[in-house]
C-alpha cells in the first residue's frame, strides 16, 4: 500500500473504522448572513467573505468533522471568467478555498494539542470539485442530461486546470461530487490517470431514484470505470435524500472493494429550475443519529451530511460513532 493511499485509511482507522464527513455549506453560511443567491453559490464568499468559510470550516471542526470539504465545489474559472474575473484571480480564488480549509484545520489542531485528553482527529481537508452540472447551475447534476455536444473529451478539458490548480493548492485529499453520469465518472478517472495525481481522492454520484445515477445509468456501470482506478480511493453517495442511503450501501458492498463514502442532504428537495427548497419529509439530528449508526454497520467508511445539513447534524453523527465505535 502506498504512502499516498494511507492518509485516508489512516484517518478511518482512528477514527474508529467510519470517519465523520463535515456538513452543508450554502446554508451555515447563510445563517452567519452570507447572500449566495447566484450561479457561483457558496464560491461567491470566497470573493466577498472569506472569514465567514473559516468561521464555518471551525464549526465543522468543532463538531468532530474528520475531513473538510472546501467551498469550491461551484468555483470553476468558466464560472469565474463569465463574473468579469480573469483567469489568474480564478485561479488564485480557488487555492484560497484549500488554503482557508488548511488555515482552520490547523489553528483548530494547535489549539487542541495543548488541551490533553481532546478525542479529535487531525483533520484531512478534500478539495471540493463539483461536477459539470454544478457548474451549470440548471439542475443537470441531478438529471444526467449534459446534452449530445458533451464529449468525453470536452468533460476532462472542463476539469483539467481546476483540478491542477487545486492539487497544487495542497489538500490532502480530492472530492469529485454529484457526479450525475457514467461518462464524467470517467472523465474524472482518465483525469486523475493522465495528470498523474498522487493526492488520494473519492468520486461521490447523487442519485434521484434510489436505485441507479441520475441519468438512468447503473451503479455496475459506474463502479466499473471506477473499479479499475488505484487513485480513487472511495466511492460513494452525496446529495441524495438520507432514506436512500441504506439500499445504496448495500448495493456498493456488492459493486466495489473501496471504501463507501454517503453524505445525504437532510432530506428536502432542491428545484434547480426553479432555485428553491421544496417541502418534503425532513430528516432531523435525531435521524441522523439513528442512521449514521445503521449506514456504518451497514459498510459505510465515511459519513457526513450534504445540503441542509449543519454543525449539528455533523456533531450528532460524530457522537454517536465515536461512542459506538
Amino acid at each position: 500500500m502506498g504512502k499516498d493511499k494511507s492518509s485516508l485509511e489512516d484517518l478511518i482507522e482512528k477514527a474508529g473504522g467510519c470517519a465523520v464527513v463535515d456538513g452543508g455549506f450554502a446554508t451555515q453560511l447563510e445563517r452567519h448572513g452570507a447572500v449566495i443567491n447566484d450561479p457561483l453559490w457558496s464560491a461567491l464568499c470566497l470573493i466577498k467573505d472569506p472569514h465567514l468559510i473559516k468561521q464555518v470550516h471551525l464549526e465543522y471542526l468543532e463538531a468532530g468533522a474528520d475531513i473538510l470539504v472546501t467551498s469550491s465545489y461551484q468555483a470553476t474559472l468558466p464560472g469565474f471568467l463569465s463574473r468579469g474575473l480573469s483567469i489568474e484571480e480564478g485561479e488564485s480564488l480557488l487555492e484560497k478555498s484549500v488554503k482557508l480549509a488548511v488555515e482552520a484545520r490547523d489553528s483548530f489542531w494547535n489549539s487542541l494539542e495543548r488541551t490533553p485528553g481532546h478525542c479529535y482527529n487531525r483533520a484531512l481537508v478534500a478539495a471540493s470539485i463539483g461536477s459539470y452540472g454544478a457548474y451549470l447551475a440548471d439542475g443537470s447534476e441531478y438529471s444526467g442530461c449534459y446534452g449530445l455536444d458533451v464529449n468525453l473529451d470536452k468533460l476532462k478539458d472542463f476539469h483539467r486546470r481546476r483540478l491542477q490548480v487545486l492539487v497544487e493548492a495542497g489538500p490532502d485529499l480530492l472530492a469529485f461530487e454529484t457526479i450525475p453520469n457514467k461518462i464524467e465518472a470517467q472523465a474524472c478517472v482518465e483525469l486523475l490517470e493522465e495528470e498523474n495525481i498522487k493526492v488520494p481522492s473519492w468520486i461521490c454520484f447523487s442519485s434521484v431514484d434510489g436505485e441507479n445515477a441520475p441519468s438512468g445509468e447503473s451503479f455496475k456501470e459506474c463502479l466499473d470505470i471506477i473499479n479499475k482506478s488505484n487513485k480513487v480511493h472511495a466511492v460513494g453517495i452525496n446529495c441524495a435524500p438520507p432514506h436512500f442511503i441504506e439500499t445504496l450501501i448495500h448495493k456498493f458492498k456488492e459493486l466495489t472493494k473501496k471504501a463507501i463514502i454517503v453524505y445525504p442532504n437532510s432530506g428536502e428537495v432542491w428545484d434547480g429550475r426553479a432555485k428553491r427548497w421544496l417541502p418534503s419529509k425532513c430528516f432531523g439530528d435525531d435521524k441522523f443519529e439513528v442512521f449514521a449508526t445503521r449506514w456504518r454497520n451497514s459498510g459505510a467508511r465515511l459519513v457526513g451530511g450534504c445540503c441542509r445539513t449543519t454543525p449539528s447534524t455533523i456533531l450528532a453523527i460524530s457522537k454517536v460513532l465515536k461512542e459506538s465505535s
